[in-house]
């Protein structure tokens, strides 16, 4: 399997330059490349936490898809979608609901954040949470387990969601055997950001941005509001902190960028320099700006395109998967329960196929365990990491590293000592199990 990257863009209207240069440009261009399959879906069942006004949802949804379609998103390329289209998320949100901790809930960023606003007003904690803040971070769970992604890139301040759906998919991992990949968060830590007209960064919350698809004229007036220094023609004028150097330098390639700054240093005017940023902006999102107009005046023709991408993932992927996951936790036909077709009982264990099980346990190290049936196969070692726990099994999974056991029956990955056979299992055992896992992925 390739390296499966998964991004939700909330609706939340037309994008400005900050978003993107930040978030859509980098990630166009990194859904290009073939070693990636990339899943990008709308979360409007998530704007529904902060907003109960549908049209602006559904205009918020339009502005939002033909936004990134203009920037280059290939839908025959990527997995595009909108979240309502695959209600299988919101039946996986209940299984996992099941197996999520209250406790875990409660640390949750955002409903600290509104419990403790409440409480310095003087108001009952859980004044105006509804239960949809309070479970936002099981259905973004399960947005990425739901296709099992590795890497889900966010902003510093979603790393805890990331480590409660990992939470979340090792419990039900624990519980009804090996099922979900642990995602990994994607932290670009050279994010571009952009300042804003003011200087300060690019928000809708400072009112200081730049709409993406601005008209040409709205463009250039609001680039020549940018502020600037006093400094004269003539003047020399610092890059370092210049906002207006900035912009230019998002845009611009390394040899433009040289000669804006051997411009600045040799005293270029502002009204000059802003003239050059607007260009070289305005060359850029010209094209774009032409796109996004052409798709915004066809909603059908978006609607078709978000609906055909949603229904051929759920073909192919989210119905076959839940399917799967109701038989695990026993949502099963009754009629198989007698006669021939009966897969419970002893039939089941001897056909079930070997499992991993990952865990934690009372000393706050994570385990891993081999099992077939009731047959413990290898039994982990304690480790400090989940992600170290997660890494060696899906080594052992893929067979790009054969394990050696040693005479005393401890398994090795290379030189690492990753745990020992179960008692009575001999090593030829534990090797055909594994090949199992092979076997299927191919």
């Amino acid at each position: 399997m390739s390296l499966r990257v998964l991004t939700g863009i909330k609706p939340t209207g037309v994008p400005h330059l900050g978003n993107y240069v930040g978030a859509i440009r980098p990630a166009v261009a990194a859904s290009a490349a073939d070693d990636v399959e990339s899943f990008f879906f709308l979360a409007d069942y998530h704007a529904l936490i902060s907003t109960q006004d549908p049209v602006r949802v559904q205009r918020s949804t339009l502005e939002i898809a033909a936004s990134w379609l203009a920037c280059g998103l290939d839908p025959e390329r990527v997995a595009f979608y909108r979240q309502s289209d695959v209600p299988e998320t919101t039946e996986l949100t209940w299984l996992l609901s099941c197996v999520a901790g209250k406790g875990l809930l409660n640390r949750a960023h955002a409903y600290k954040a509104a419990v403790d606003r409440n409480r310095d007003e003087g108001q009952d904690e859980d004044a105006g949470v509804t239960a949809g803040l309070y479970m936002y971070p099981v259905l973004m769970a399960a947005d990425i387990l739901l296709f099992n992604a590795h890497k889900v890139p966010v902003g510093r301040d979603q790393v805890q969601h990331i480590e409660m759906a990992r939470d979340f998919a090792q419990r039900f991992n624990h519980v009804y055997g090996e099922h979900f990949t642990l995602p990994e968060a994607a932290i670009e830590e050279q994010v571009a950001t952009l300042p804003g007209l003011d200087g300060r960064k690019m928000s809708k919350s400072y009112d200081n941005v730049i709409p993406l698809f601005a008209p040409r004229e709205q463009l250039r007036r609001l680039v020549f509001s940018i502020v600037t220094d006093s400094r004269a023609p003539g003047e020399p004028k610092d890059t370092g902190g210049s906002a207006l150097f900035q912009l230019y330098q998002a845009f611009a390639d390394g040899g433009e960028a040289e000669a804006m700054a051997r411009s600045f240093a040799a005293g270029v005017a502002w009204g000059e320099a802003k003239e050059q940023v607007f260009e070289r902006i305005d060359a850029e999102l010209a094209p774009l700006r032409e796109r996004y107009q052409s798709l915004s005046a066809d909603p059908a023709g978006i609607e078709r395109i978000l609906r055909v991408g949603g229904e051929r993932l759920r073909d192919e992927q989210a119905r076959p998967f839940l399917a799967h996951l109701r038989h695990a936790v026993g949502l099963r036909d009754l009629a198989a329960v007698h006669g021939g077709g009966s897969d419970t009982g002893d039939d089941a264990a001897k056909t079930a196929p070997p499992a991993f099980k990952q865990y934690r346990e009372a000393d706050g190290r994570f385990h891993f365990k081999l099992v077939d049936g009731d047959l413990l196969l290898l039994q982990g070692e304690g480790f400090e990491s989940p992600r170290e726990v997660g890494r060696i099994v899906a080594l052992l999974k893929s067979g790009a590293v054969a394990p050696r056991v040693d005479g005393a029956g401890r398994v090795w990955l290379d030189d690492a000592h990753i745990g020992g056979l179960g008692e009575g299992v001999d090593p030829e055992a534990l090797l055909r199990a594994l090949e199992r896992f092979t076997e299927d992925a191919e």
